[in-house]
């Protein structure tokens, strides 16, 4: 009786013993690489101490060795190994925590772009030393001008004045100019200016005078048409002339002309070739100059010009000088070689707009050598000096 109730309390222990034996039997034998988190650290052999002496061996002992734990990484490799872990197919990056009593780890700015760190440090590397860095790859760093390094490359091609011609036909870029030109500044205009329309008044002999000019073309070629001549109340015109002109643009500031000049008085009339410049010398005086040629081989010359001194933005003061010229004595036209006359002038006027301009003045004139004498054979003054006001006027 006894002998069986201790069999079967023994069968008992040995049934309960089993499962938990073969649990912990299996808990030790699981492979934890794959589970996240669970990565073991590789066992490393015991260093041996080199201040003992080699003795006998010993006879290997059934327990097993301490393991040693592997000397803790800094936090720039622990995460630079991590992050090399974590590309391999298969394998989790752990996770570690903060062990008890310890504070959290600075942030790896080592791991950043450009954010070289020393080890041990959490500070960024403010050395200054670039020189494995591109900085020509960088955006927006490329090096120019000064920044190049120093050789012997070709300096760049100067610009061109008409760049496009670099990237299409010049041909076809020079038509396009043109066509443009034509529309922005190419088309025909016309103007017609009085310079001088004015009432003189002088003792004994009241007239007036006139100097103008129209003309119709383009900026470069043009048809001019110039008229001046003075007259005397209830006497009629005492001389006038025309003039048609080619006018051909030869700089910036000065036309070239020619055509012909025809006088209308005095009687008889001349036909004169013609031959002459105006435009704008410096300082902003206007001039003019001509050279005539009659049908009688009479040789005449003219030359004049004006300056507008502007006062204010409505009054500009106007000086003029006009000087006429011949190479011989004409007497059927009543004039002398040399200087013919002299006219000197003094105009102010007011601008009511630019286009219509009221002025008064004064004006001098003398006639000089063998016209001198022509006039006073006729019962004339050399000399006049004239009170004036007119207009000047153009549209």
């Amino acid at each position: 009786m006894t002998r069986a109730l201790t069999m079967l309390l023994g069968g008992s222990a040995m049934t309960i013993a089993i499962p938990v034996t073969a649990r912990a039997q299996s808990m030790q034998g699981m492979d934890h690489s794959g589970m996240p988190g669970m990565a073991m650290p590789a066992k490393k052999p015991a260093l041996a101490r080199p201040d003992k002496k080699p003795g006998p061996k010993k006879p290997a002992s059934r327990k097993a060795a301490p393991v040693r734990a592997a000397p803790a990484k800094p936090v720039a490799r622990q995460t630079a190994d991590a992050m090399a872990h974590s590309t391999m197919p298969g394998t989790a990056m752990p996770q570690p925590g903060p062990a008890a009593g310890t504070t959290m780890p600075a942030m790896d700015h080592g791991a950043m772009p450009g954010m070289e760190m020393s080890e041990g440090s959490s500070a960024p590397d403010t050395s200054g030393d670039h020189g494995n860095h591109d900085i020509g790859a960088m955006p927006g760093m490329g090096m120019t001008g000064t920044a190049l390094p120093a050789g012997n490359a070709p300096a760049p091609r100067p610009p061109m004045d008409h760049y496009a011609d670099r990237q299409f036909p010049s041909a076809e870029m020079t038509r396009s100019r043109m066509a443009m030109m034509h529309q922005q500044g190419g088309q025909a205009f016309s103007q017609v200016m009085f310079n001088v329309a004015e009432a003189q008044v002088r003792q004994g002999r009241n007239g007036y005078r006139w100097d103008g000019e129209g003309w119709f073309g383009g900026d470069i070629d043009r048809l001019t048409i110039k008229s001046e001549g003075e007259g005397v109340f209830r006497q009629g015109i005492e001389s006038a002339e025309v003039q048609a002109l080619y006018s051909r643009a030869v700089g910036p500031y000065f036309n070239l002309q020619t055509g012909i000049r025809q006088d209308i008085r005095p009687s008889p009339s001349r036909t004169y070739a013609t031959i002459g410049f105006e435009g704008l010398a410096p300082y902003w005086f206007e001039v003019e100059g001509a050279a005539f040629l009659s049908e009688k081989g009479d040789v005449l010359g003219r030359l004049g010009g004006y300056y507008d001194q502007r006062l204010t933005q409505r009054l500009v003061l106007q000086p003029r000088v006009e000087f006429n010229l011949s190479a011989q004595n004409v007497p059927e036209t009543r004039i002398g070689s040399g200087l013919v006359d002299a006219e000197l002038g003094l105009r102010l006027r007011y601008e009511i707009t630019r286009q219509f301009a009221p002025y008064v003045g004064i004006s001098y004139e003398a006639r000089t050598g063998r016209t001198a004498d022509y006039a006073r054979a006729d019962g004339e003054d050399s000399t006049t000096t004239s009170l004036v006001a007119g207009v000047r006027i153009w549209f």
